[in-house]
């Protein structure tokens, strides 16, 4: 229950308090869950904190609510890390407050939490600012200075700021931190280096972006131990730049016929079968892949991971009825069955006639009747 009225909500790093009863806790959690006041309050409470006394779990607080702001969106998640733990509450009461006069020297970064702020320029023109919005200084630690007036335009304006040498620290940081591979000139991929604990053992580069081409390369390559995800990744996202699945299907069959690869293939296609069989249950060229990867595996005799695909494709496969009309008894059907009570196993299709009635009602090879 918890979980389902929390959405996406992280309750990790909630305070604890003394109940009477277990039932009681759990009322309480699912309360808290459910109320985006209540998160706010949590949020509030570990802003409020010296950043010194921050801990673990108040940064994380802060980090999942700081993601969802778009001042924080281009950002990759290590630099909000270190953001969140630097940043500092600042609240104005009052509407009308004067933030920033024009020509005052900026000395830091900041985000609008709550309420919303007006700019006026010397030219006469006004911009509003609200949640989520950015102002102050760029990552530099040169002199910047403040241009129009900034007014609060409602009571409770709350901000988080970022003291310039922090925000300019953590930014260029970052750039050194990032890895540019880069072909014929041009960047294809970045890769940003991440430590996962305080001990140094769990550190390597983890890839933040990159051209499809490159990001397809990819799932052949060494992954490091911070970035063991990747191909669930791939195979989770990439229809949001891909315009077919058969873009990868192609590059993997391609990659089967180089030895060196061909153990990374199949891990790469038993992923696939097992995270996603609709992608290839519901379209023809994919399940022409899927036999002739089948073919490639008994061709060279990987008998151990054909058994793999073929568990996987038996476990997630569908039951459905499939309607073929023939033009008269005589009419040759146009598929070939195996199997049956003689051969000590069940009837399944061996193989289909391309371009058939049969393989367009749906039927396939490996099809259990």
């Amino acid at each position: 229950a918890t979980e389902s009225e929390a959405g996406d909500m992280d309750l990790s790093g909630l305070p604890e308090t003394a109940v009477d009863s277990e039932d009681d806790d759990d009322e309480e959690d699912i309360e808290r869950a459910s109320d985006p006041l209540m998160s706010r309050d949590i949020v509030r409470d570990c802003l409020e904190k010296d950043p010194i006394d921050r801990t673990d779990d108040d940064i994380e607080q802060l980090l999942e609510f700081m993601h969802q702001l778009p001042a924080f969106a281009n950002m990759t998640m290590s630099v909000r890390r270190e953001l969140c733990a630097v940043m500092v509450f600042a609240v104005v009461e009052r509407a009308g407050t004067i933030v920033l006069n024009d020509g005052e020297e900026l000395d830091s970064w900041s985000v609008i939490l709550n309420g919303s702020v007006e700019v006026a320029y010397p030219d006469g023109r006004t911009e509003i600012l609200c949640m989520g919005n950015s102002f102050g200084v760029s990552p530099t630690m040169e002199k910047e200075y403040m241009k129009g007036v900034m007014r609060t335009k409602v009571d409770d304006c709350q901000f988080v700021c970022i003291a310039q040498q922090d925000y300019c620290r953590i930014l260029n940081q970052v750039e050194k931190n990032m890895q540019k591979v880069e072909e014929e000139g041009e960047i294809v991929m970045v890769k940003e280096h991440r430590e996962l604990d305080r001990t140094g053992t769990r550190k390597g580069h983890i890839v933040i972006k990159g051209t499809a081409e490159r990001l397809t390369m990819h799932l052949v390559e060494e992954h490091s131990v911070v970035d063991p995800t990747f191909i669930e990744d791939f195979l989770l996202t990439y229809r949001t730049f891909l315009s077919s699945p058969m873009e990868v299907g192609k590059k993997l069959l391609e990659w089967f016929n180089d030895p060196s690869l061909r153990d990374k293939v199949t891990r790469v296609v038993l992923l696939w079968v097992n995270n996603h069989f609709n992608d290839f249950e519901g379209d023809p060229a994919m399940t022409r892949f899927l036999e002739e990867f089948e073919n490639n595996l008994e061709r060279e005799k990987m008998g151990g991971h054909l058994r793999l695909l073929n568990i996987a494709c038996a476990a997630k496969a569908k039951r459905r009825l499939i309607t073929l009309t023939k033009p008269s008894r005589e009419a040759p059907l146009p598929f070939i069955l195996l199997g049956g009570s003689e051969k000590g196993f069940g009837i399944f299709v061996d193989s289909v006639d391309f371009g058939s009635k049969a393989t367009e009602a749906g039927l396939k090879r490996g099809d259990q009747v």
